[in-house]
């Protein structure tokens, strides 16, 4: 039955399957990527134009050229890959509902302004499609229950580290007689700390997927390497920077925030590229798996071979979803949480950053948004909880609990359409 179906239809579902994942992708782009440039744009360090320029190349770049030659055919391990083998096209179905069902919810999520996770939105999806079209029995239940775990662990870890960076930059520079003069002599350190820990998430985020592969070892010496870079690079520039000739000498707190401004701007960078190499599987994996499907007519392989037009729909899909409709999110993120000014929004990234850094190396499985809101309420909390809007922090926490169930819901309706219409 499913190799007639598969000849029969072969064009329309690999077309089908493409448009939704150029359409997830576009949701990838609105949502998630929007919130990891939040930050940039809330404290000022870049205007919308500039933070979309950046994020277009990096996300693109981290999308485009570690976003993986191979794949998993089944996104995550949510679903029991052996429990298919007879009936692929429940699969292909089901991928397809995923997709749509995901994407459709990431939109409406973006509408709202709710910061949202996207691998949280196609895990539900996937679960729900296969709860319902498979068997509850196939699901990954305990996979599941670690990904619900994270909802806490993301933001809990990421605040903790955000409050105790942005408490140092305070003692270390803000709070002192001469705030210039120390962010001249600390700042290159925190520069070293955010080099080092962009390479890390690089290298064990982003190159993974093309097949560079380096020891745990090799990538540390690799990361402090580039960290010294940039401590040097930052020396250099910071030590040509006057105090604005308008500012009183005892207040130079607009001079200080220029300097991580700067530091912002190189943060910014990194965690697009990383961010793009790794999200962009959201989209292209569920679509990979049915190319993969379609043309082996009914095959399953436990890994595919990802096609470059893949990556292609992957890296515009997410750079389109930022530049049309990242707004929304940005403006969450970057003002509405807690208000920021670059030496904040340097804590949030860089204790944002660490926070992946760390779950990549223990298997901890996070979500991106998740970490970066728990960033920015760790800054938050460090000034005070009155500095905190606490009305969006309840929106933004039920978002989060209602993301599964939504993309699993959807999902269900779709994989039953599909099912209805394609079936012989």
């Amino acid at each position: 039955m499913e190799i007639s179906l598969f000849t029969e239809y072969n064009m329309i579902l690999i077309s089908l399957a493409a448009i939704f994942g150029l359409f997830m992708a576009f949701g990838i782009g609105a949502n998630d990527v929007a919130n990891a440039m939040g930050t940039s744009v809330g404290s000022r360090a870049l205007t919308i134009k500039q933070a979309i320029l950046v994020a277009m190349i990096f996300e693109f770049a981290g999308a485009f050229l570690a976003g993986g030659e191979v794949t998993s055919t089944i996104r995550k391990g949510i679903i029991d890959a052996n429990s298919v083998m007879d009936t692929p096209e429940l699969l292909v179905f089901g991928m397809m509902a995923s997709l749509l069902a995901a994407g459709i919810w990431l939109i409406i999520a973006t509408y709202f302004g709710w910061p949202v996770s996207t691998t949280h939105s196609i895990v539900g999806a996937i679960v729900g499609f296969a709860a319902v079209g498979i068997g509850m029995d196939v699901v990954q239940w305990g996979k599941v229950g670690s990904i619900v775990a994270s909802w806490v662990v993301s933001p809990v870890l990421a605040g903790t580290l955000a409050f105790l960076l942005f408490t140092s930059v305070q003692k270390l520079i803000l709070n002192t007689d001469d705030p210039l003069k120390n962010s001249k002599k600390y700042v290159p350190y925190y520069m070293f700390l955010a080099g080092f820990m962009i390479a890390l998430v690089t290298l064990f985020k982003g190159l993974k997927h093309v097949g560079v592969k380096f020891e745990t070892g090799e990538s540390i010496l690799i990361a402090v390497g580039f960290g010294v870079l940039i401590l040097l690079a930052g020396k250099f520039f910071i030590a040509r920077q006057k105090p604005l000739s308008d500012e009183n000498s005892s207040f130079q707190y607009a001079s200080v925030e220029r300097v991580f401004a700067v530091l912002m701007v190189v943060t910014a960078c990194g965690m697009a590229f990383a961010h793009g190499s790794n999200d962009v599987a959201n989209a292209i994996g569920p679509l990979a798996a049915v190319v993969s499907v379609v043309e082996n007519n009914g095959v399953i392989q436990s890994k595919s071979q990802l096609p470059i037009w893949i990556l292609l729909i992957g890296g515009l899909g997410i750079v389109a979803g930022l530049a049309i409709y990242g707004k929304r999110v940005m403006a969450t993120i970057g003002r509405k949480i807690t208000e920021l000014t670059p030496s904040r929004g340097f804590a949030a990234e860089l204790a944002a950053a660490t926070t992946v850094v760390i779950a990549s190396g223990t298997g901890l499985p996070i979500s991106t948004t998740h970490t970066l809101v728990g960033a920015v309420l760790g800054v938050g909390m460090a000034r005070g909880i009155a500095a905190l809007n606490l009305g969006v922090v309840k929106t933004i926490a039920v978002s989060w609990v209602v993301t599964l169930p939504a993309g699993a819901i959807l999902s269900m309706i779709f994989f039953y359409i599909f099912k209805s219409v394609f079936t012989i």
